[in-house]
């Protein structure tokens, strides 16, 4: 199982920290370092960014937002980053949510499975730098009875083939994930229901399409805060307004993905009740009703050892690259869960 680093948003206030944080990731051996975007910083400028100071790690989308750009324009972004960087990008997308998707851009959330299989299959026509024509429910490319022409990418990408990620939560999206992608982004997985929840979906797609899980890359984020292990419930409090924000705020009241997956891993009720409190104004009542078992399980908490140990336990359940959110309220605090991180993956034979 390999290591990765996710930086979340930018322009929160500690960019020169995150720049500093994947640095240090760069030396430790890290394989990736992922970058974010919502409504505010652009996951693209970040990446250019990491990848102009750094020397080996790979720099991915986690995600790109399939509202934000048309396909052909994630083409060029992609095999611009994959040039720049010397071969070292991955292409991480994921239909964002209703609100952020009609709210902010202005497109419809609607059919988003098949809008992202589409999408994927535009991409990756235009990256084999073959003229791109398309013709699909959602995209018609030359558009019908106009001037326009099929075009071909001028950008040589350093690889023929990107790794491309999607970022999926439910079961069709995973399964859908499995059969057209080369990796899935997961968030809060817990590896006592990884199977459940996540592995048996995808392993249906990739069955679909005639492969096995072997060389697809299962990739969750969890954060990462590192105490001694009397302090667990402490270091879970660290998270509780995190959680809450997903499972009580990602969404509507009738349309949470984060809030159904806390359902399928046992916590119905404390879902309803936390996205009750969220959705009410009660944030502080949210995050005080969020069961520190969930946190436990969907974060690596406490010693070097009980982070190995929990290490152990996603590799067996089907994680190949674990991405770290290393917490801490200075600099040198997540540097220093970063490479206990490290420490702890060599600690459970890993390495």
């Amino acid at each position: 199982m390999q290591l990765g680093i996710n930086l979340g948003y930018w322009g929160a206030g500690m960019d020169g920290d995150n720049l500093a944080v994947a640095q240090e990731a760069d030396r430790l051996g890290f394989s990736v370092c992922w970058a974010a975007e919502a409504y505010g910083s652009d996951a693209a400028t970040v990446l250019s960014w990491v990848a102009a100071q750094t020397e080996r790690i790979d720099v991915g989308s986690a995600i790109f937002q399939i509202p934000a750009r048309q396909p052909a324009m994630t083409a060029m972004t992609a095999a611009t980053l994959d040039s720049l960087s010397g071969g070292r990008f991955r292409l991480g997308l994921g239909v964002s949510g209703p609100q952020v998707s009609e709210g902010w851009y202005g497109v419809k959330f609607d059919k988003p499975l098949a809008r992202t299989r589409e999408y994927v299959e535009i991409v990756r026509r235009a990256m084999t730098r073959e003229r791109l024509t398309y013709e699909g429910e959602h995209w018609t490319l030359p558009l019908p009875g106009g001037p326009g022409k099929p075009i071909k990418l001028t950008v040589h990408p350093e690889r023929e083939h990107i790794p491309l990620y999607i970022a999926a939560i439910g079961p069709k999206n995973l399964e859908q994930t499995g059969e057209i992608a080369d990796g899935a982004l997961l968030i809060f997985p817990a590896a006592e229901h990884l199977e459940e929840t996540t592995l048996k979906h995808l392993r249906a797609g990739r069955e679909k399409a005639g492969l096995t899980l072997d060389g697809f890359d299962v990739c969750p984020t969890l954060p990462l805060a590192v105490g001694e292990d009397k302090d667990v419930a402490r270091l879970a409090d660290t998270f509780r307004p995190y959680t809450a924000l997903y499972v009580g705020g990602m969404g509507s009241a009738k349309q949470n993905f984060y809030n159904q997956l806390a359902q399928r891993m046992g916590y119905e009720k404390e879902a309803a009740e936390i996205q009750q409190k969220y959705l009410s104004g009660d944030k502080q009542g949210a995050a005080a009703a969020v069961p520190q078992d969930l946190i436990d399980k969907t974060a690596l908490l406490g010693s070097v050892d009980r982070i190995a140990d929990r290490m152990k336990a996603y590799a067996a359940a089907g994680v190949t690259t674990l991405s770290l959110a290393p917490a801490g309220f200075t600099l040198d605090e997540r540097l220093a869960s970063l490479r206990a991180g490290s420490e702890a993956l060599e600690r459970a034979g890993l390495a």
